[in-house]
Formats: C-alpha cells, structure tokens, sequence
C-alpha cells in the first residue's frame, strides 16, 4: 500500500485534547512529537494540562486530565537534554484516527503550537518539503463536494 505523502505544515485535529484545526509542523530532525501545554499539574497520579496559547486561537484553554503519562528525555537540536511528560493521544489527519505520543512543551513563542516528529511519521507517509496542507485541503474538498 502507498503512503500518503504530507507536506512540511498541515492543520489536524486532536479530538480528545478538544483541539480542532490546529497547525502543525512536519519535523523530520525531531525523532518525538511535541505539543504545546500551557499548564501542567501533577497531583495524586494524574496530570492536569491547559491546553492555551494566545498565539494560537484555536488553543482555547480547555483542561484535560490523564491517568495514564510518562516522562521522557527529549533532545533539542542544540544537544540539550530535558526531562519531559508524555501522554498519548488520537491525531486525525488524512480522515484517519491514529494514536499518538506527545511530548508537553511551552511552544507558546514559537509559530506551530506542535511538532509531528519521525516516531509517528515512519511507516505512514512520506514527507514532501515543497508542499503544505494537503491532509487539510484534502478534507475541504471532500465536505464542499458532499454540500
């Protein structure tokens, strides 16, 4: 079966995190994936993240609690180590629902509130830097033909 190939940026959806339309940015030098969390609090096992950034409108500030989190070690580009949560969760993207790792992160200064590393990426698609958006413009498409 052919992969899909998917552009350097596209828009996708997190259902259980109640984050719709959310720009995303391809990043095949990061081996995790990312996403910005505002606030985190670790209590009686369970994690409490705000999922806010005023850069980004479509982070509306909705908490959401997990039972089930890890922490890992992520390693930026400039060599520094950082002691991370992780959680999982469902990304839809090409009209398909796949399961997730997310790595929480302040990306509140940065453009794209998340980073879609290789861990996910290998063995689904197939990376095109020239272009943008397909997963997205392909879903307007089919709902303006089903109208």
């Amino acid at each position: 079966m052919q992969k899909p190939i998917i552009g350097r940026v596209d828009k996708v959806d997190f259902p259980s995190l109640g984050l719709f339309n959310i720009d995303v940015k391809i990043d095949t030098g990061a081996y995790t994936s990312a996403i910005h969390c505002s606030e985190i609090i670790e209590e009686n096992n369970t994690l409490k993240c705000t999922f806010y950034s005023k850069g980004h409108p479509n982070f509306g500030g909705d908490e959401v609690t997990f039972t089930d989190y890890s922490r890992t070690d992520v390693k930026s580009s400039n060599g520094y180590k950082e002691n991370r949560f992780k959680i999982k969760s469902d990304i839809v993207i090409f009209g398909k629902t796949h399961t997730i790792n997310l790595t929480l992160s302040t990306r509140d200064d940065m453009k794209f509130p998340v980073l879609i590393g290789r861990q996910f990426l290998s063995h689904k698609f197939l990376v095109d830097v020239n272009k943008q958006n397909i997963s997205y413009n392909k879903r307007l498409d089919e709902h303006c033909h089903t109208l």
